[in-house]
């Protein structure tokens, strides 16, 4: 069972990393969601359950979208600090760069959940198929609801 186990980890940690550090931005955030993803799956599921690298993909991106709603939650409620340390000469792009991922991720945040799981996996690296797997419809739905998913994303991140 352990050997299982060990065979799923090796074969799905990159891929549920990736799902993660595309919803936060943050590989070391990821790859907290990601032990976390696979320990919960240990405890509760078979290693050799079928269903373990849907189930493991579609955990990453939901403690990802969990995260990203928790720090915007914590936001509201911490004060903004101030950074005495200067900036890089090219600090001013790296702010906006930042500034346009957190509009994504805010905008992500107010899809409805099926809309924002549908573009992260997409844009995680998963094929057509393995999105349809990891959301339990048909491969010929993926794109009517990917074009769908990033109109809503599109209007959120310009309101």
């Amino acid at each position: 069972m352990a050997d299982a186990f060990e065979r799923l980890f090796l074969t799905e940690y990159a891929r549920v990393v990736t799902i993660a550090r595309k919803v936060l931005q943050d590989a070391n955030a990821a790859e907290d969601v990601a032990q976390e993803v696979f320990l919960s799956f240990h405890r509760k599921h078979s290693a050799l359950a079928e269903f373990g690298p849907v189930w493991l993909h579609r955990a990453a991106l939901h403690s990802a979208i969990n995260e990203v709603r928790k720090r915007k939650r914590r936001a509201r409620y911490e004060l903004a600090g101030f950074d005495p340390q200067p900036q890089a000469p090219d600090a001013e792009a790296r702010v906006l760069q930042e500034d346009e991922r957190r509009q994504v991720r805010e905008a992500l945040s107010k899809l409805p959940r099926r809309s924002a799981e549908v573009l992260a996996l997409r844009h995680s690296g998963l094929t057509y198929e393995q999105t349809a797997a990891a959301l339990g419809v048909k491969t010929d739905q993926v794109g009517t609801m990917l074009r769908r998913a990033e109109a809503r994303l599109r209007k959120e991140v310009m309101e």
